[in-house]
């Protein structure tokens, strides 16, 4: 795939070298945008979360960086038939306690997850099984509930816990207690726990025993600093080693600093506006206040003209200074379901005031846009360029772009009429992203769990439901392909920009590849010898 070449060239052209003092002092600090949720892993599935617990923890299936899956404390997986899988399990791992990784903690892991997931869900990662079987302690056999061929891309995400450690810490009342306190926070991973303070630090020792061998920082500090300007004053104060999502002004700046070394890298996550689809929503309204009869974002009129009234190629240029690509899809192109037929949208703000004026709304309306501040970058940014574009069309805007904490569980609320947050297609296949989004929310096929705006198109949930029992990889792709263009057709979700990703280091200090998932850690970040 051309994108990820060139992050493969970008990683080589811009790998950087570290200092000697860095070296020496085997503590490596990092300043990060956002933390963990919890210590718990099965908690949420937002990529800082999981960021955070791969230092801790290890996955089944391990997701490299240009996210081909690739071995992990599984060594292998078959498909035996039709609703079987069949997963080998390394030997010889130890959890930080000395005890024995097996087949026990894989099936322990799999059912505690429905049971403590928080609001934004992980129960995608496991909701195509229907039983575990444990045939010796490294191998196991999972039951689908129905053929299941993207099973081992989903387990990209499943984290293995200790079961020992963590059986007593397994319900929504006492995993919080567990984790966080640390008792429960054992895994496998290259990082033992030695203390989290929630928006804080989170500090880390090297696990010698480690599987993949011994990591190259003998301490590991991650400091929690939502502030853009604050992580890089932090970098070039000496307080800090590597930070990551420097905002794109500051990178611009940091052309012309040669005490910074700055690291570009493509990103999987899309910049996704939503409109919500029920009859009755709550932040739209007409410009004097009013209640409409009905909601607008129902009408395909309104929602083309939504559309057309943003200028994708001046989000990058200006508002993102370069560090980005306009989007037509909800995925990276050449991804596993993505579609070379959706055609590059237009921005044409004449036609949408006219087709504003056809569905009834001549004078416009208004509606209150949100979206995160903190978690992506330029995801404020976006949101505010958004808002003028729409006001100018005559769809009066009112911004509000907050924290992810709040953000997210007012999401899954129901509470946002119209909403842009980035989504990551980190399985680098299709039913991942559209099977949550795209799908209408429907626990008996157990898809939709993050489609928030209650879209229901019955060619797409009939075309994703064949496609995730379709084993063969072409006649599956020509499924989640199609899918993909019936879902941008109805302009419910509106791509906007396929995000690029800074890093930032002390000159000449480190050697660092980007990931295409963004995660920034500290295992694969080497001092120059």
């Amino acid at each position: 795939m051309n994108t990820r070449r060139l992050l493969a060239s970008a990683a080589i052209a811009l790998g950087v070298a570290l200092s000697a003092e860095l070296s020496v002092a085997q503590t490596l600090t990092m300043g990060v945008r956002g933390g963990p949720e919890s210590l718990d892993p099965h908690y949420s599935a937002l990529g800082s979360h999981a960021e955070a617990a791969k230092h801790i923890y290890d996955t089944l299936v391990w997701s490299g960086d240009d996210l081909q899956i690739e071995p992990g404390l599984a060594t292998s997986w078959t498909a035996l038939d039709d609703t079987t899988w069949e997963f080998k399990l390394r030997e010889g791992v130890k959890f930080h306690d000395g005890s024995d990784f097996d087949a026990e903690d894989v099936k322990f892991s799999i059912e505690r997850i429905p049971v403590v997931s928080g609001p934004t869900t992980t129960t995608i990662y496991v909701r195509r099984v229907a039983a575990v079987e444990i045939v010796d302690p490294h191998t196991i056999h999972i039951k689908t509930d129905g053929p299941a061929a993207t099973l081992p891309y989903d387990f990209v995400r499943l984290f293995i816990v200790s079961s020992d450690a963590a059986k007593d810490y397994s319900t929504p009342e006492t995993a919080a207690a567990g984790f966080n306190g640390g008792p429960a926070a054992v895994g496998t991973g290259p990082y033992k726990l030695v203390s989290w303070e929630p928006k804080g630090d989170l500090v880390l020792e090297r696990f010698d025993g480690y599987w993949r061998g011994k990591g190259p920082w003998e301490k590991v500090i991650r400091k929690e600093m939502p502030n853009d300007s604050s992580r890089l004053a932090a970098l070039k104060a000496g307080q800090v080693d590597v930070i990551n999502y420097v905002s794109s002004v500051d990178y611009l700046a940091l052309q012309r600093d040669s005490s910074v070394d700055a690291i570009v890298g493509d990103s999987v996550y899309i910049m996704n506006l939503q409109l919500d689809q029920r009859a009755d929503t709550p932040l739209v309204r007409a410009k004097d206040g009013s209640k409409l009869d009905k909601n607008p974002l129902r009408d395909a009129k309104v929602r083309e003209a939504i559309d057309l009234a943003i200028d994708r190629r001046s989000m990058v240029d200006i508002v993102l200074e370069g560090l980005g690509k306009p989007a037509n899809q909800m995925m990276p192109p050449g991804f596993f379901g993505s579609s070379d037929k959706i055609a590059t949208p237009e921005y044409n703000p004449e036609r949408a005031r006219k087709l504003l004026a056809d569905a009834g709304y001549p004078e416009g309306f208004e509606i209150d846009l949100y979206c995160t501040s903190d978690r992506l970058p330029g995801d404020a940014a976006i949101c505010q360029g958004l808002g003028q574009m729409f006001t100018q069309v005559g769809i009066k805007t009112n911004v509000n772009a907050i924290s992810k904490t709040v953000y997210f569980p007012a999401q899954a609320r129901l509470e946002y009429s119209v909403f842009m947050n980035g989504w990551g297609t980190l399985t680098g296949e299709a039913s991942y992203t559209l099977g949550s989004l795209a799908h209408s929310n429907d626990p008996e096929v157990k898809m939709g769990a993050y489609n928030r705006i209650e879209y229901k198109n019955e060619t797409v949930d009939k075309l994703l439901e064949e496609g995730a029992k379709t084993l063969d990889p072409e006649p599956r792709r020509k499924l989640y392909e199609q899918a993909m263009v019936e879902t941008m057709a109805d302009r419910v979700y509106i791509s906007v920009v396929q995000l690029q990703t800074v890093w930032a280091s002390k000159a000449n200090s480190v050697i660092f590849q980007p990931r295409f998932d963004e995660d920034t850690l500290a295992f694969f970040i080497k001092p120059k010898s």
